[in-house]
């Protein structure tokens, strides 16, 4: 039985974190016996959740591509979450060897094992900071080091705000975020939906976050909507027309065969800020 990591500070191994239990679900082994009990909750209740998380990632990596072939060669990856395969950085720099990318996360894990992040630390950083406060964010040394904010930039946030509450205020933040960032950037985010989903698998997806460090919450087309705001919607793929896409369908060759029933729980968009 293989060991199980070490406890960074800051870290409480018996609340289960979000981005610990998507580790697990992806394979991934940073993770502790609590993540794993909810993923494999998680997993029972909603046989589709690696497929959604596997659809997330292909998303993710996929707009960050398209956007370094935007030439945009500087990149703020909010809620980045632990090492995996096809990193953003990695990604990008297929593109552009140079590329700058910042990763935020709250879990201080995150800036524990990142260590095979930061083979660049001149053109990568990883910081622990809370996605809900903005002003904090973006005002921390590290991202004002790296990124030019008088220049475009590629903002992505994938399976993230759907762990923020109405109250407080997702939309308020990402405008925030995207007041901050130069005309020509781009926005690419994704938001799980209950919109095409059996209400008692939604009902089960919630209470197996209930105990989490954050709880999952559900939002309709038109509110995921909402976050693109004053932004241009760019097509999901040839032919389509601007707009908000489920998550295998963006940037998919073959459209109606990415469209998985796990792709359906999410939508998601990449927008320009003119």
């Amino acid at each position: 039985m293989a060991a199980e990591p070490h406890v960074p500070p800051g870290v409480d191994p018996s609340v289960p974190s979000p981005a610990r239990i998507y580790d697990y679900i992806l394979g991934g082994s940073y993770n502790y016996p609590a993540d794993r009990v909810v993923a494999e909750r998680a997993l029972a209740a909603v046989p589709e959740v690696r497929d959604i998380m596997l659809a997330n990632r292909g998303f993710h990596g996929r707009a960050a591509r398209w956007m370094a072939e935007q030439g945009v060669d500087q990149f703020i990856d909010i809620g980045s979450g632990l090492p995996t395969v096809r990193n953003t950085h990695e990604t990008v720099r297929r593109v552009i060897p140079g590329a700058r990318v910042a990763y935020v996360d709250i879990d201080p894990m995150v800036a524990a094992y990142a260590g095979e992040l930061l083979t660049d630390p001149e053109n990568t950083r990883v910081i622990i900071a809370d996605a809900r406060d903005p002003d904090g964010v973006l005002g921390d040394p590290e991202i004002t080091d790296l990124i030019d904010f008088a220049r475009p930039a590629g903002f992505l946030i994938t399976a993230v705000l759907h762990f923020v509450t109405d109250e407080q205020d997702p939309w308020r933040i990402i405008s925030r975020y995207l007041a901050a960032l130069a005309p020509g950037s781009y926005l690419a985010l994704s938001h799980a939906t209950g919109d095409k989903a059996p209400p008692r698998s939604v009902e089960a997806g919630r209470r197996t976050y209930a105990n989490a460090s954050q709880q999952l919450h559900f939002r309709s087309r038109a509110e995921v909507a909402r976050f693109f705001d004053g932004l241009e919607l760019v097509p999901a793929y040839q032919g389509a027309r601007p707009g908000l896409a489920y998550l295998g369908e963006w940037g998919a060759e073959d459209p109606l065969l990415a469209d998985s029933d796990g792709s359906r729980w999410a939508y998601c968009g990449v927008a320009r800020r003119p």
